[in-house]
């Protein structure tokens, strides 16, 4: 399992989905949002929380449609598939591999581009934990998605289309812990269901997307 996961490290960096792509968009969404709102602070303070949720969401759609479609263009996904690790696992690795180059970067990239959108200083943990907890569940569910489009022609359009309804709950509940959280509130209870969401997420979508995955390679 480490040494698929330090090749599928590998290749996300090489294919040009890894962390730079991701975090360049999550910093033109930062940096452009001031722009088009105006440079009221109280205005920017009250939706930098959802801004970067919705950056951060945003910049783990653009890597999914290459979490196996380069598998399967040049057969990997079939030798994976026959492997001795189970499929769950292999799809597990990829996640986990999603989520290091691509989740991880925006965690601690967040609270530095916090700052451009005048996110109040007790704000800064929680959207670390806000996002540290939820961008697993991202990369999980994107991986569910990847796996029923993959072999299909220009699937990353249908990818986004089905994986958004499902990011929904993640964004929800994250964006409100972030928010709680800047403002001085509670936000035990939302950050306990983003919690709960993410662990559901791990637990469950592996079993699904590998079921996905021996259908299509039938």
């Amino acid at each position: 399992m480490i040494a698929l996961l330090l090749r599928d490290l590998r290749l996300a960096l090489r294919a040009g989905g890894g962390f730079g792509l991701g975090l360049a968009f999550f910093l033109i969404v930062t940096v452009m949002v001031p722009f088009s709102v105006g440079p009221q602070s109280a205005l920017l303070s009250s939706i930098a929380p959802g801004v970067l949720w919705l950056g951060a969401l945003l910049a783990c759609l653009l890597s999914l449609d290459r979490l196996l479609a380069l598998d399967w263009e040049d057969g990997s996904l079939d030798l994976l598939a026959t492997a001795p690790l189970p499929l769950e696992g292999v799809v597990s690795v990829k996640a986990l591999a999603h989520w290091i180059t691509t989740g991880l970067p925006l965690v601690l990239a967040a609270p530095v581009l916090g700052v451009l959108l005048n996110l109040p200083a007790q704000g800064f943990l929680w959207i670390v934990v806000s996002l540290a907890l939820g961008t697993p569940a991202l990369s999980v569910i994107g991986t569910f998605g990847a796996a029923l489009t993959v072999g299909l022609k220009r699937g990353g359009l249908l990818l986004s289309l089905l994986v958004m309804p499902l990011y929904v709950p993640t964004l929800i509940f994250g964006a409100e812990v972030a928010r709680r959280g800047a403002q001085g509130m509670d936000a035990i209870t939302p950050m306990l269901m983003l919690a709960g969401i993410s662990a559901g997420a791990i637990a469950l979508l592996p079993f699904a997307s590998a079921a996905v995955l021996r259908v299509n390679l039938r």
